[in-house]
């Protein structure tokens, strides 16, 4: 049983890393085509949205259950996807970011408040810690996410970006090549923000799961 948990969670990360992959390829595939930034950020989300279905049913068949967190990234993705490819306007998959990553953050952080450890509810089947880790993990990721909110609603104002390109002397920036650009890093500091946990995980291992190094949680900003 044991030895079957750990592919499950690379064949995901391959999948979600793959696919944001693929939708930046896209996206400056168009570019260099002339096409403009917030058309070709639109046309480049056919990828996002064919990876985050492709995301939920890898977890289907590798799992043979449909996990709550990779479900809630998956159904953003798609729903937010599909909004952006009907209206052809790239401010859907932009607000994406900013609405999963605030909705998950009041979650963490609202359930903390009452008492309760949301993030085990979400994740405990994954990562064997005791309680008092989970505390720390929900409140560390609840800020995260808010943080990422607040980043995310900065880059992608395209008034802002604008205005903050003109005190730099930086004319003729294209506010999509940013956002583009931002979600890239986005997935880099995410993946550096789940890897500091590790000490705090490994520390605070319920004893059956001494030896083992179960994966830091994957937030929402390490998939399409």
């Amino acid at each position: 049983m044991n030895e079957r948990t750990t592919p499950p969670t690379w064949v995901r990360q391959a999948v979600d890393f793959g696919a944001l992959v693929a939708f930046a390829g896209a996206f400056v595939f168009y570019r260099l085509r002339g096409v403009a930034g917030d058309e070709a950020l639109v046309q480049a989300t056919w990828f996002l949205v064919g990876g985050a279905a492709v995301a939920v049913a890898v977890g289907w068949v590798v799992e043979r259950r449909l996990a709550l967190m990779p479900l809630i990234v998956g159904g953003f993705a798609l729903v937010f996807g599909l909004l952006t490819l009907f209206t052809q306007d790239d401010l859907w998959v932009k607000l994406k970011v900013t609405i999963l990553n605030l909705s998950l953050s009041i979650l963490l952080l609202g359930g903390l408040r009452l008492g309760k450890l949301p993030l085990k509810a979400l994740l405990g089947s994954v990562i064997p810690i005791n309680d008092r880790a989970w505390r720390i993990l929900t409140l560390r990721y609840g800020l995260f996410f808010a943080a990422v909110a607040l980043v995310n609603e900065a880059v992608r104002s395209e008034a802002l970006v604008l205005w903050v390109a003109d005190q730099l002397g930086r004319e003729g920036v294209d506010p999509a090549d940013v956002w583009v650009s931002f979600r890239g890093v986005l997935w880099i500091a995410s993946s550096v923000f789940g890897i500091s946990n590790l000490p705090l995980i490994i520390r605070n291992l319920t004893p059956e799961a001494e030896g083992k190094i179960p994966p830091p949680p994957r937030g929402p900003n390490a998939a399409p």
